[in-house]
């Protein structure tokens, strides 16, 4: 076995003897499908800490030559599928970490430098017997090993865009590692498979791309390897139940990352640490993106702060995905730098509607902090101050609740305030810290209508009462509360069976005052009737 050359399956077996292992095997089946064919070329993007360098790890034991590891992989779901002994540990891999060839170089020639010499330095080693036309040509010694031992070649590359991170502003720079992939890789009868992976999609110079060959498989549109890297709702189900967590806590703190036609899913080491350790803490700011995403929230692009400020109170946000060129400072709107987060893993994408939203609990107490380091006191204060709004609530104190609105409706002022959405999002984000004991349901349907915000308790924390919030613009609040029920907004609790607290908040666009009344309310079972 050699460093780069066949470094064998013991990075693989690390993983099988680890703790938590989580069965990703089924993405080979995918990669045997396209071994050989145009589709060889695979690029997979997803954020820090989403078990990419496993699942390349995976793929260089399974199919990596001069070993066995069908001892690691017999067991696996992969064993199941017809084209499992075909390929198992039939070719040559090259195995790629760019970073740590990155990390032993000071600019992109020397890091071409570096990686042409290791690699050739295996090769002439391990088939000293060939005669080379150009035996310091690494595309020349590869073309030779491949027609003189009729073999082919898996390339694996890992971190494959930290040059991307690290060079943010040379372009000649990245110009020179992208043509160095190609010349690598793009129409060399050697290449079986080359798979790629790292947390940018490659890299766009306007309409061309210098590595088109490459099927991409990102945060924005997974396609059929979206259940290969992350964890399932199911697996995490499954580790809940075994490690004795609560699911629903597990899910509000690290769910929602919602791809295309599969399940939601988590990030692995988030969910990894939160069993280990038994708490449901925030392991993702132990992690550098944290400054990109701070960065990016200081630079306050072109409305950056009104769309953050509406993500935080819980609303999805139509962006265009297709004008980001994928790289680190290429912005021309907030659209681009949402995309960006997206791949950072700061943001949520659904494909179907094209919204963002920030996932979980996790990430939203990282833009608490990045909204607060950024200098957004207003906005940092209506968060902090939504734990009393919510307590105001619960006592039923609807003066200190109006008081508790119209400091958060000043915070939240660069939002257009003019009509009831505007109202539903100043809401929204006072109420933010309801959020933890609570599911919410925006214009949750009904009876006779939708609701405007429904607050149900989570099952561990039965002692906080429901919440059926109906806002009015340019009206009372006592009509607000009629309206809940003239139009039956309740209905669509029937079955629960905690306490409820009818909220009617008003905005009066002439008095700039807020006005509430909330009154408690016991839903109508079977026998009984409403109070």
């Amino acid at each position: 076995m050699g460093i780069y050359l066949n470094p064998g399956n013991r990075s693989f077996q690390i993983s099988l003897n680890s703790k938590i292992y989580i069965d990703k095997s089924g993405l080979i089946a995918y990669t045997n499908s396209v071994i050989n064919t145009a589709q060889r070329f695979v690029c997979v993007s997803r954020p820090r800490r989403f078990g990419k360098s496993m699942a390349a790890e995976m793929l260089a034991a399974y199919y990596g030559k001069n070993i066995d590891s069908s001892g690691q992989f017999d067991h696996l779901a992969i064993a199941e599928n017809t084209t499992y002994s075909e390929h198992l540990n039939q070719y040559n891999i090259i195995f790629l970490n760019i970073q740590q060839f990155l990390s032993q170089t000071s600019s992109i020639p020397a890091l071409k430098e570096l990686i042409e010499k290791t690699l050739l330095w295996e090769l002439l080693e391990e088939y000293s017997e060939l005669n080379y036309f150009n035996p310091s040509s690494l595309t020349s010694v590869l073309q030779t090993i491949s027609a003189n031992k009729t073999t082919s070649f898996i390339f694996i590359i890992d971190e494959w865009d930290c040059i991307f991170r690290e060079y943010k502003h040379d372009v000649q720079a990245q110009r020179l590692y992208l043509d160095f992939i190609r010349n690598l890789l793009k129409d060399q009868p050697y290449v079986a498979l080359a798979y790629m992976t790292g947390i940018l999609p490659i890299k766009k110079y306007g309409t061309h791309s210098a590595l088109n060959m490459f099927d991409e498989f990102s945060m924005t549109n997974p396609g059929p390897l979206a259940s290969y890297v992350g964890f399932t709702d199911e697996e995490v189900r499954e580790l809940c139940s075994v490690y004795q967590m609560d699911y629903e806590e597990v899910q509000r703190m690290y769910d929602g990352y919602c791809f295309e036609g599969t399940t939601h899913i988590y990030s692995p080491r988030s969910v990894v640490s939160a069993m280990l350790t038994r708490s449901y803490d925030n392991f993702w700011n132990k992690t550098e993106t944290f400054e990109a995403l701070r960065d990016y929230i200081i630079l306050n692009f072109k409305g950056l702060k009104d769309i953050v400020t509406q993500l935080l109170a819980g609303i999805r946000k139509k962006i265009n995905t297709t004008t980001f060129t994928n790289d680190m400072t290429t912005f021309s709107s907030a659209d681009d730098v949402l995309t960006l987060l997206i791949h950072l893993g700061y943001l949520g994408y659904d494909f179907k509607t094209k919204e963002v939203f920030i996932p979980n609990s996790e990430i939203a107490s990282e833009f608490c902090n990045a909204v607060e380091s950024a200098g957004w006191d207003t906005v940092a204060d209506a968060v902090r101050k939504s734990d009393e709004l919510l307590e105001a609530t619960i006592r039923q104190d609807p003066d200190a609740v109006a008081a508790g609105l119209e400091t958060a409706h000043m915070e939240t002022s660069i939002l257009t305030y003019n009509n009831e959405n505007a109202l539903s999002c100043t809401i929204a984000l006072a109420y933010y810290s309801a959020r933890e004991y609570y599911l919410s349901f925006r214009e949750l349907p009904t009876g006779k209508g939708f609701a405007d915000i429904v607050y149900i308790p989570r099952k561990n924390h039965p002692e906080k009462p429901a919440l059926v919030i109906e806002l009015k613009w340019d009206n009372s609040a006592a009509g607000a509360i009629q309206q809940i029920k003239d139009k039956c907004y309740v209905e669509s609790l029937a079955d629960y069976r905690g306490n409820l607290l009818l909220v009617g908040v008003s905005y009066d666009p002439k008095t700039k005052k807020h006005q509430c009344c909330i009154e408690p309310w016991q839903i109508p079972h079977v026998g009984a009737a409403a109070k």
